[in-house]
Parts: C-alpha cells; sequence; structure tokens
C-alpha cells in the first residue's frame, strides 16, 4: 500500500550495519512494525537487542500517548531501528515517530534485506586447501567452498547466492567444478540446478535422493556411500548419514571436516519428520542414531563438524564460524551420548514447526515444480527448522 510521506526526513540503515551492530554485542533497539503472526515466525534478534512489535496500522490514524508507549526507548543518542518486510511501512512509522520527538531510522528493504546478507569466513583446516563456510544470518543456512590447485566445489549452494560462489572460486584462482547437495532441502531452495544451468558446473546429488522423484531439466551425477570425488589435490568422501532424510548425505572434505548438511549440527541433531511424516518420525529417528554412531561419531575426535544450519541456540567460534570437532560435541550433547531408544524418544519430543512452505520447497528442488527467482526467494524467507530442537541439547 502506499503510505503518507511523513514531514520528516529518515534515514537508512544497511543490513550489514546493523548485523555489524548486533555482532558486536551494541545495545540496538528495533521496532518491528510488521504483522504479529509475522513476527512470531521470525524477527531481529540477539544479544545487546531489544525487540517490540507494534503493526504499522497502529500509527496511520493518528498517534497517541498508548502507542508511543509501546515503543521501546533507545539508549541515550541511539535510535530506534523500524523494521517491515520490504521496507516501506517501517519507513513511514520512522517518519512518524521522528514527527514525536523519538529518533529512529528505517532498515533498508526491511527483513527481505536482511535475507539478502551473505557471509564469507574461512574456516581453520590443516593443508593447503581453502574451505570457506557461507552463513545466510536471516535463515542460518550454511554453505561450503572448497577450493584446492585451481579448482572449487561448493557444497549446499543457494540459489539466491548462485552467482557468490562462481565469483569468489574465481577471486581464489579457481574454476567451480562440482556443486554438491546433502540432500532434498525442505527449506531453501537449492542452487545445484542454476550452477549446472548458468556456468556449466557439474550438479552432484545422493544416489537415495534420486528414488524421491527427482526430476531435472539438467544432468546431474549421483553419488552412494564410499564414492570419491576430487578437487585440485583434495578428495571429498561420501558418508551416506540417512535419518533426517534416507538421501541424506555427509561429505569428508580432505579428512578433517565433515559436511553434515542437516544430520548434525554444532547445537543440536536432525528433525526426522520432513520427508515420511509423523508417521515414519520414529523409525526416521532410529535410523539417525545408526548414522551417526557408526558413520560419524566413529571418525577421529578431531574432525570438525560442519552443518548446513545454525540456530539462535548455537555459539560460534572465536572466528566466527558455526563448526565444532566431534569430540567437543560428543562431550558437550546429550543426545550424542543416549541409547537409541533414549534418543529416538527425546528426539520426537521437541520438534519445532515445520519449516515454511516446505513442501513446496520439497517438490521445487525435486524438479516437480517451477520458481522464478523472486518467489523461489519469497518461498524461503523465515527460519529453517531443520533441527530437532532449536535450543540446545547439551550438557550443564
Amino acid at each position: 500500500m502506499e503510505f503518507p510521506e511523513p514531514d520528516e526526513p529518515v534515514e537508512s540503515t544497511d543490513p550489514e550495519d546493523l548485523k555489524a551492530r548486533i555482532d558486536a554485542g551494541e545495545s540496538v533497539t528495533i521496532l518491528d512494525t510488521r504483522a504479529p503472526d509475522e513476527f512470531e515466525e521470525w524477527h531481529l534478534d540477539g544479544e545487546g537487542v531489544t525487540v517490540a512489535n507494534v503493526p504499522y496500522w497502529e500509527f496511520l490514524e493518528g498517534v497517541d500517548d498508548d502507542t508511543l508507549a509501546k515503543v521501546p526507548e533507545a539508549p541515550a543518542g541511539e535510535p530506534v531501528v523500524t523494521v517491515c518486510a520490504k521496507g516501506g511501512s517501517s519507513e513511514y512509522v520512522a517518519g512518524v515517530l521522528k514527527e514525536h520527538g523519538v529518533e529512529a531510522t528505517n532498515l533498508a528493504e526491511g527483513m527481505n534485506g536482511w535475507a539478502r546478507l551473505y557471509e564469507y569466513r574461512e574456516l581453520d583446516v590443516p593443508g593447503d586447501a581453502v574451505v570457506a563456510q557461507y552463513q545466510r544470518p536471516s535463515s542460518g543456512c550454511l554453505a561450503y567452498l572448497v577450493v584446492s590447485d585451481g579448482e572449487a566445489a561448493v557444497i549446499d549452494p543457494l540459489r539466491a547466492f548462485a552467482d557468490t560462489y562462481v565469483r569468489d572460486a574465481r577471486a581464489l584462482g579457481a574454476d567451480l567444478v562440482y556443486a554438491i547437495d546433502t540432500h532434498v532441502h525442505a527449506d531453501h531452495l537449492s542452487g545445484v540446478r542454476s550452477l549446472a544451468t548458468d556456468h556449466d558446473v557439474t550438479a552432484v546429488i545422493p544416489e537415495p535422493a534420486v528414488a524421491r522423484g527427482v526430476d531435472y531439466d539438467v544432468d546431474y551425477e549421483t553419488v552412494a556411500h564410499g564414492d570419491v570425488r576430487s578437487v585440485g589435490d583434495v578428495e571429498i568422501e561420501v558418508v551416506h548419514t540417512p535419518g533426517h532424510t534416507t538421501g541424506m548425505t555427509s561429505y569428508l572434505i580432505d579428512g578433517s571436516v565433515l559436511a553434515t548438511g542437516d544430520g548434525l549440527f554444532v547445537e543440536s541433531v536432525a528433525r526426522p519428520d520432513l520427508e515420511e511424516g509423523d508417521d515414519g518420525a520414529p523409525d526416521a529417528a532410529a535410523t539417525l542414531y545408526d548414522s551417526l554412531q557408526e558413520r560419524v561419531l566413529t571418525l577421529p575426535d578431531d574432525t570438525l563438524v560442519a552443518p548446513a544450519h545454525f540456530s539462535d541456540a548455537a555459539d560460534p567460534r572465536e572466528d566466527g564460524t558455526y563448526v565444532e570437532s566431534i569430540g567437543t560435541l560428543v562431550r558437550a550433547m546429550d543426545a550424542l551420548n543416549m541409547e537409541k531408544e533414549e534418543f529416538v524418544e527425546f528426539v520426537l519430543s521437541d520438534m519445532p514447526p515445520r519449516p515454511a512452505n516446505y513442501e513446496d520447497i520439497i517438490a521445487t528442488n525435486l524438479g516437480q515444480n517451477d520458481a522464478t527467482d523472486e518467489e523461489a526467494f519469497e518461498l524461503e524467507l523465515g527460519p529453517n527448522n531443520c533441527a530437532a530442537s532449536r535450543d540446545a541439547m547439551t550438557s550443564d
């Protein structure tokens, strides 16, 4: 809708600048002007963040003291940051606040702008290869770029950032040769097909995933447990780890980093209900237990677990990456030290709501549905919810 032009000019805050302030632990005051259900589904948060939800329509017909009392008070000298979906209603609200003597700034492009943030961080790994982690703060999605001797591969690429992987590989003196998925994702649109179509990259998916109805319009390769793909001097070993899905597959990079997809996170384990639903979840959870115990936790303790997601409960390392050694996770995470029956009961007891639009996202990732870039971006907005619990499952 068209909003009235406020009398006071409104400055904008870039998502990158706001993210830097939140990461630095600064006091940030946010007024989210979206509808309450949108706010509850996902919103900006973090240590040092004060956030309140007052829908924009409460500012349309005049503002009284009761409305202003709902606006959180920012520290002296700091503005309230207004936020909406695309930046329109929050810009109007920021202007209204300024008219009433409240310093305010607007988040440019709103939550859509926040969802376009994508950060690159290199992992501390042995050897000469570069292994970089991409982080999407809005949804907690993680992807990995592996670069060695002029070649590169990306694991769990996002469609919205397909060009980024090609550009970054070139900046590191490499050509992107493989785009690899760990499984059929339910929370975001995969970039595997986009990279194959637009950049002549070889698409790679787990062989067991094909049975779910893969119908790609591009050629692709499949990999099975024990297969190896070489990227320069680095070997990527295929480790089938079903449970989250039947095709869930991890990739052991250079013997030191295990890209676990949605099987194991640094704060939780996978949810088992997104493929077979509630009825199939108990068997899938039991399969997940076997995968973790027999194929993940048997690796050396110093092997880094590099998941496909992180939640608010996850703590980054000092370098800002969301990875952790297997040994540390075993010592800290209760779920990794349970017997199978207890593990299954635990996983099933605390699953969050399923990801928004997950059925449409799965169908699109299988190639059964089509989506424009704009439709794809809208489909995947919001939290990932792919873990069994968004709370850390660790001992005190």
